[in-house]
């Protein structure tokens, strides 16, 4: 199903033709077969928008504290 947004990102962006269509420069089907070709093109770039906004917002459930041992890792591997 299409969303809302998609429809209405490609009224948006077809709304140079509804322009032309409303100042009689164009007829009705140039203007439909615009807004046709706009409905992919805009699924496409906001499914992009949200693909790259989707991690944003959410937080990270916390890890398992641990406690840092002195020396840090040199310490764990022993003398040489």
């Amino acid at each position: 199903m299409i969303r809302p947004s998609v429809l209405l990102f490609a009224l948006l962006m077809s709304a140079p033709a509804l322009y032309r269509y409303v100042t009689d420069e164009i007829d009705i089907s140039q203007t439909l077969i615009r807004f046709l070709i706009a409905v992919p093109i805009a699924a496409v770039l906001l499914a992009g928008l949200r693909f790259v906004t989707d991690g944003y917002g959410t937080t990270e459930e916390p890890g398992t504290p641990t406690r840092p041992s002195p020396g840090g890792a040199e310490a764990e591997a022993g003398p040489s």
